[in-house]
């Protein structure tokens, strides 16, 4: 709301009721960091992931060096492990931020678990978010993750299910399967429907512009809005 006349209107819109007003952020992207946190307070963590969503929901993720400005890439990686410090955190935990136009950065909201935006570290890393989370359960080392190739995710939703013409339908995953560096995961769901998280494609190869270009490839043929 940019007006005194458009917040009147949005809260006649819900009937008067009591609502928080926010600040209206000139947002420049959003990232996140995965941190692992064992009981003896080791901490190691994934590299910075900058993050598309769309309508709230994740959409695309991109992890390669420069893929957030280095200031405030090391600025969200310093404060997610004060952040899991200050709670005594054990286990894998995500941190979302919001990049803003400034230079700085404000925490969106945080995951405790293994979060969707770091599914792509399962091909492009040498320690995945899954075993840090075993290695934190299990008082197992920590070891610091290295990323051995830029990654480009996809998120797969089940409106890919549905065309804009014709019939329900099974994506084409034999095409995306043909692109190289592709890597599917579908999460075994026996009904699809718009929002529903169906699975993710990552893309890993030897450059940012090779997996940026095919990762676009496989959008288009499944009907996902460029990027």
């Amino acid at each position: 709301m940019r007006s005194r006349e458009e917040l009147r209107l949005a809260r006649e819109s819900l009937h008067r009721a009591t609502c928080v007003l926010e600040k209206l952020l000139p947002l420049a992207f959003e990232c996140s960091v995965v941190v692992a946190r064992g009981s003896d307070g080791a901490m190691v963590h994934l590299p910075v992931q900058r993050n598309l969503h769309r309508e709230g929901i994740p959409a695309v993720t991109e992890v390669f060096d420069g893929c957030v400005p280095a200031a405030q890439a090391a600025q969200a990686v310093e404060a997610t492990h004060a952040i899991a410090a200050g709670i005594g955190y054990v286990g894998v935990l995500c941190v979302e931020f919001f990049g803003l136009a400034d230079g700085s950065l404000v925490v969106n909201e945080m995951a405790p678990r293994p979060h969707n935006s770091g599914h792509w570290s399962l091909e492009a890393a040498d320690v995945s978010q899954f075993e840090l989370q075993v290695r934190t359960l299990a008082g197992l080392p920590l070891v610091q993750p290295r990323q051995h190739s830029p990654a480009v995710m996809l998120n797969l939703l089940g409106d890919l299910w549905f065309p804009p013409v014709g019939a329900q339908r099974e994506p084409d995953w034999a095409a995306v399967l043909a692109l190289p560096g592709a890597h599917l995961h579908l999460y075994g769901k026996l009904s699809a429907r718009a929002g529903r998280k169906m699975g993710h494609l990552t893309f890993t190869g030897d450059t940012v512009d090779a997996v940026r270009a095919t990762a676009l490839q496989a959008a288009d043929l499944l009907g996902i809005p460029a990027f």
